[in-house]
């Protein structure tokens, strides 16, 4: 079966050591396949660096990509869905049209939305929380209480067929709204290969195995 990994530049592996596989999903993948309960699991990087949910950004929006890199692929059985930290961080830039922005209400319809796509296609989603990004220019009260609003959502809503906590493992406990700086890349947002690492770990592999 695939596990489609639907995300913006954290799952495309921005910020880990180039070609050598240290992004989360190419670790999920190699610790699938070390166990033989796991093993048939193959993982599709569907990243893309600068992706919102809603909006075009970088590349079409997940809303209207998501047919051609989830729904369109053979033999997709689960996706983790960890995106909508550009549609964040882009509603703080200066002078950035309402249009162009997006509230929390709008990031959890449209989040849900491609649950509902999935599941309408039999397909399984693990719904992962944003990560901290205290320290980015882009982060503020506002943007904070966005993120927190939305990983409250993927952890309480029952819209996922299993959670992975990514937000839990990666933020510095003195800190909570910074990550780990043992996770951190130098940018404050991309987690380096080590929280990659942590992140890979956290999945829980005996929803793949069922």
């Amino acid at each position: 079966g695939t596990i489609v990994a639907f995300g913006d530049s954290i799952t495309d592996g921005f910020s880990t050591t180039p070609n050598a596989h240290r992004a989360w999903p190419a670790l999920l993948a190699a610790s699938l396949q070390n166990d033989r309960a796991t093993a048939r699991w193959g993982v599709v990087n569907a990243g893309i660096s600068g992706n919102r949910v809603r909006r075009d950004l970088v590349g079409t929006s997940a809303l209207a990509r998501f047919d051609r890199d989830v729904l369109g692929r053979a033999g997709v059985s689960w996706i983790v869905l960890f995106e909508g930290i550009n549609d964040i961080t882009f509603s703080a830039l200066p002078g950035v049209p309402r249009s162009q922005a997006t509230t929390a209400e709008e990031l959890i319809e449209a989040l849900a939305q491609l649950v509902d796509r999935a599941h309408a296609r039999d397909i399984r989603v693990l719904g992962a929380t944003l990560m901290p990004m205290g320290g980015l220019w882009l982060h503020n009260p506002e943007t904070e209480a966005m993120r927190q609003t939305v990983n409250r959502w993927v952890r309480t809503s029952g819209k996922f067929d299993a959670v992975v906590d990514f937000d839990a493992v990666t933020r510095d406990p003195q800190r909570p709204e910074r990550l780990r700086p043992e996770f951190d890349s130098g940018d404050h947002i991309h987690p380096n290969d080590a929280g990659n690492a942590a992140m890979a770990s956290a999945i829980d592999a005996s929803i793949f195995a069922r």
